[in-house]
This record gives C-alpha cells, sequence and structure tokens, in this order.
C-alpha cells in the first residue's frame, strides 16, 4: 500500500514539474497531472534503458520521469489543438 502512494506522489510531483516546464496551458487536474507524471516516470525508464543507462527492471530516477512527462505533455497538447489552429495558425489567436 505504502509502494503505491509513494508512486502516486512521485508522479504528482513529476507531473507538476513538468507542466511548470512546458509553457501554455494544459487542462487538467490533480488527477490527470498525477497519471502524466505516472507514465512519464514509465516513459522515462523506457528511453533510459534504451540509451542504456539503466539496467532493466530499474526505475526511472526524478530528471527522466519529468523528461518523460514533458514528452507526453508535448504529444497531449498537439492531440488536444483544434484543427483550425493547426489549419491556419495565424488566423487563430491563443490566450
Amino acid at each position: 500500500m505504502m509502494g503505491m502512494l509513494s508512486q502516486a506522489f512521485f508522479g504528482l510531483l513529476a507531473g507538476l514539474v513538468a507542466r511548470a516546464v512546458l509553457p501554455g496551458r494544459q487542462h487538467m487536474g490533480l488527477i490527470m497531472t498525477m497519471i502524466l507524471g505516472i507514465a512519464g516516470a514509465w516513459l522515462g525508464g523506457l528511453i533510459g534503458r534504451m540509451a542504456g543507462m539503466y539496467e532493466e527492471h530499474r526505475k526511472a530516477g526524478f530528471l527522466m520521469a519529468v523528461l518523460g512527462a514533458v514528452v507526453l505533455l508535448v504529444i497531449y497538447s498537439l492531440a488536444t489543438r483544434s484543427t483550425a489552429a493547426l489549419l491556419l495558425p495565424s488566423l487563430v489567436h491563443h490566450r
């Protein structure tokens, strides 16, 4: 039980840092931010293992978790943009 709580807290911290690093408005609450951080830690660990930084079955460090969360947040931001902003970026003004 403590492992799950610490993983959720770690994910929340990584997600909050990733949202602070990436400019713009991301419309997500604390639960989605936590999920973003947990998924970012998984992706960061995968990237670290592929780069030879981590051995198999090792958890990602905080920086790799934030890096993975930033990558996922960029993908999320691109996926939630309106099609008008993608097709005509000069005509759509962002707030």
